[in-house]
């Protein structure tokens, strides 16, 4: 009260000052009449002084409280999602290709016909294998042929060889009884022995399986050369016939009748592209500041626009075991290829699309939930303000999983929260405890 007294006699006194006459000089004072311009002029300066002081008794301190906005603390159930876009595409998908230049005479199929393992989709021109098989089947014959009639000459060379090493062992050992009783010189026994060591040498030059003589093994190897020089041709021909390596759904033709199958107009394009639609999948890329949190197993809601506001249920199948760099990024945070495999059948997803996926990293039930904005960082861990009779009041909590928009808190050191407790949305880090605010949640 004295002090409003005080800022009362201070009004008035500035008031009288301005409400004085003008003094046309020292020591004299002219009473003078005021013109209505004056008299205007000095009511307003009044009328602001008036109101200044008035606002500054409302204020009491002269500190204006902060504004704030809060919520009442609720517990409900949250979940911590990670929502990550991928291609849809079959669990099998192969593709055809030929090495063949032949014509492609007969097309098959089309895409999306269902195709079973080993259907012929395609049939080349098979005149030029069907010549190439001839001719390797015909220098294979040959080679066995020459096996064969070198085996018989092996055969007779070695009898003759043994033979001949026989006769000359015998003349040798004759010869050696004559020389013992000095019938014969020494030269004759020498020519005699060299003889027989001619002949065993010879007959040594024959290579022996389980006793018996075979030819030269080059013989051999140009018969394993003629035979896998026939396989090919055989291939080949059997590859005139363009055959499906799986079950499927043929979902690109690459070729047409008339063109060669070696080329499709593309590099590196195969003839055709068949998948398994019947079991779908998708693949996306997770973070490395998020993998952490995906597991092989859980769970995945798939949505994309073809389902018409529909989802569609996966699940994780498998995580790569090395990342790649993001691409298009321009950063260093790598990613790493997840699939998920989409367990619902029939559905209207399609192969070639892009899908949403949607993985629960964490849910919980009956958790304290505040806004994300309301929970902030002090010096010794995380806090919420509470507004409690206009003042604040900060709580110590522990972070938990949180959404796009909400943020699971847990009490500690001993701190209580309850139901219903005005929490700041968005508190201010320089708020002190048991500073006055003004609410105008309500407002």
């Amino acid at each position: 009260m004295e002090s409003k007294e005080r800022e009362k006699e201070e009004f008035d006194a500035q008031l009288e000052e301005l409400m004085k006459p003008d003094s046309p000089g020292k020591g004299k004072r002219i009473h003078k009449k005021w013109s209505r311009k004056k008299k205007v002029a000095a009511g307003a300066v009044a009328g602001v002084l008036f109101l200044g002081i008035l606002a500054k008794a409302c204020s009491g301190s002269g500190n204006p409280q902060m504004k704030v906005q809060t919520t009442g603390l609720e517990k409900g159930s949250l979940r911590e999602t990670l929502v990550l876009t991928g291609p849809v595409s079959g669990t099998d998908s192969v593709d055809v290709v030929s090495k063949l230049h032949s014509e492609v005479k007969e097309l098959n199929v089309k895409e999306g016909d269902k195709v079973t393992k080993g259907q012929i989709l395609a049939v080349l021109d098979a005149d030029s294998a069907r010549k190439a098989l001839e001719i390797a089947q015909n220098a294979y014959d040959l080679a066995v042929a020459d096996y064969e009639e070198q085996k018989i000459q092996t055969a007779n060379g070695y009898a003759k060889a043994v033979q001949d090493y026989q006769t000359a062992k015998g003349n040798y050992d004759r010869n050696a009884v004559l020389f013992q009783s000095g019938d014969i010189s020494q030269v004759d026994l020498q020519t005699a022995e060299n003889a027989m060591n001619d002949a065993r040498r010879e007959m040594e030059s024959y290579r022996l399986e389980h006793g018996s003589p075979v030819p030269n093994e080059s013989y051999l190897l140009k018969i394993k050369e003629a035979e896998y020089n026939l396989d090919t041709k055989r291939e080949e021909l059997e590859d005139t016939s363009i055959a499906a390596p799986i079950d499927g759904t043929v979902v690109r033709v690459n070729t047409k009748v008339g063109r060669f199958a070696d080329d499709t107009g593309k590099e590196g394009e195969p003839m055709f592209i068949i998948e398994n639609l019947e079991n779908l999948e998708m693949e996306i890329k997770v973070s490395e500041y998020s993998i952490g949190k995906v597991a092989v197993g859980q769970k995945a809601v798939i949505r994309a626009d073809i389902l018409n506001g529909d989802t569609v249920s996966g699940e994780v199948t498998a995580i790569s075991p090395t990342g790649e760099e993001k691409s298009g990024s321009g950063s260093k945070e790598r990613v790493i290829p997840t699939t998920i495999r989409i367990n619902d059948k029939n559905t209207k997803l399609i192969a070639g699309i892009t899908a949403k996926a949607e993985l629960t990293l964490n849910e919980v039930d009956d958790a304290w939930l505040v806004p994300i904005s309301s929970v902030v960082d002090r010096e010794d861990g995380a806090y919420i303000a509470e507004v409690n009779n206009g003042t604040i009041r900060w709580i110590p909590v522990e972070r938990g999983i949180q959404s796009d928009i909400q943020m699971e808190i847990r009490p500690r050191e001993k701190s209580v929260l309850t139901e219903g407790m005005k929490i700041v949305m968005t508190p201010d880090i320089t708020m002190t405890d048991g500073m006055e605010v003004l609410d105008t949640s309500g407002v």
